[in-house]
């Protein structure tokens, strides 16, 4: 294990604070902007040419490439990419080359956003960027766009301090977080690695200690057309599409039956969540459906791999059609259609860890919290697959997914003092000119 390095000295966390708050009114304005950018998945491109503009800007190296750069499919962990063109899924990669001999760390965040919904449902236009009684209201406001100012403007505020890390730094922008993860694993598959990795999601200021894993997949049911005054004589896909919803959720209820041995989340009650999150299906409301398509999400535990969950939902699916005498003879289509995430674990007692939780404890004057999440996050990369160490901290919000997200403006600022922080017990700092 590395050794932990000195405690930050107060002068020096003083001049970093400072330099965050003189600097915070261009930080909001920087979020702002970012939230402005419509990131839906395949539609990141504008944002990470902006993003990629602003680092160059700053003196640092910039890598831009996509998915199709790197051969992303010959990785065995790469996740199917749906009705998405590779070449057209941009990375962006930041590199400070920090001339001294500090550790070396991965400053990662993710740039797409899900889909805003009816915006009329919305009290404020979701890409306004709406600052109001110190909240920023906006889609990926809080996931994770507040995340990602934060990591860009601690390294901002350690240059205006005067100071440069000792390590060197990668500062990631990455697509495809919300549906594959293949973004975080493309940087990895060009050969960013490091000694650790912080990704400022928002966590509310709390470490990630295990998150589950998840499987997306598609259902494409058929039915037999017929006017509907001859309902009987035909077969409707949609009903039987709900044949299939009510084996998934008992199907997932005996998961999290296990779940109450996991050694990770038995306290957590229903960690596994299922969802059909599209449905789509019929051509007319006089005709019963030929075909209806769901797409759906399944967790995972740890302790279990995503091959094991996708083998139980083609078992789910093989005995949901066996008592239906339609599906028994005319079998539902399965696609893998997204994630096939690993669970992953922050396992304790490493130094990485144990800095982030000194800077932590010293910006929020009291102890570092863990928390388990039933949602995924990229980390799981770095932990599985490549053995770098990987924290998931990040500012507090409201809303992920929902109607007016929201990120506390404040909780952004003390993210920032302690990314800066972390930069600079975990890396180092060097000090420089006022020339430099």
């Amino acid at each position: 294990m590395t050794e932990t390095a000195a405690a930050v000295p107060n002068d020096v966390m003083e001049r970093l604070a400072a330099a965050i708050d003189a600097n915070f009114e261009q930080q909001v304005a920087f979020l702002q902007q970012l939230v402005r950018f419509r990131s839906l998945r395949g539609e990141e491109a504008p944002v990470q040419d902006w993003l990629a503009g602003e680092f160059e800007r700053r003196g640092y190296a910039v890598d831009r490439f996509s998915l199709e750069d790197v051969d992303l499919m010959r990785h065995p962990k790469a996740a199917p990419m749906d009705s998405i063109a590779l070449d057209g899924s941009k990375q962006v990669v930041a590199t400070l080359d920090g001339e001294g001999k500090g550790r070396s760390l991965i400053l990662q965040g993710h740039i797409d956003v899900v889909p805003e919904g009816p915006s009329d449902l919305w009290n404020d236009p979701p890409y306004e960027a709406v600052v109001r009684d110190g909240w920023m209201i906006g889609r990926g406001a809080q996931d994770m766009k507040a995340g990602v100012s934060a990591m860009i403007f601690a390294l901002d505020a350690i240059r205006a301090a005067g100071f440069v890390p000792d390590g060197r730094i990668h500062l990631e922008t990455v697509t495809e977080e919300e549906s594959t993860g293949n973004g975080a694993l493309s940087t990895l598959m060009r050969g960013y690695t490091a000694d650790a990795c912080l990704i400022p999601e928002p966590t509310g200021h709390t470490l990630t200690r295990a998150q589950v894993g998840a499987i997306w997949f598609r259902l494409r049911v058929r039915g037999t057309p017929v006017h509907v005054a001859y309902a009987e004589t035909g077969t409707n896909a949609i009903l039987s599409a709900m044949h299939l919803i009510r084996a998934f959720q008992e199907h997932t209820k005996e998961v999290n039956a296990r779940a109450t041995s996991n050694a990770w989340f038995a306290a957590v009650k229903d960690p596994i969540k299922f969802n059909v999150g599209i449905i789509k299906g019929g051509d007319w409301a006089s005709s019963t459906p030929a075909w209806c398509d769901l797409d759906c999400r399944l967790g995972v535990l740890p302790g279990e791999t995503p091959a094991e969950a996708m083998a139980g939902i083609e078992q789910c699916l093989a005995k949901a059609q066996a008592t239906d005498r339609f599906l028994s003879e005319n079998p539902v289509e399965l696609v893998w259609s997204g994630f096939q995430a690993d669970p992953a674990v922050c396992e304790p007692g490493t130094a990485a860890e144990a800095a982030l939780a000194e800077v932590h404890a010293r910006v929020f004057e009291q102890p570092l919290d863990v928390r388990l999440s039933t949602a995924v996050n990229d980390t799981r990369y770095y932990t599985v697959d490549y053995g770098i160490p990987a924290l998931c901290y990040g500012p507090y919000g409201i809303g992920p997914h929902a109607f007016d997200e929201r990120v506390d403006l404040d909780s952004v600022r003390k993210t920032t003092l302690s990314i800066a922080m972390f930069v600079a017990q975990w890396c180092g700092l060097r000090k420089v000119s006022s020339k430099a």
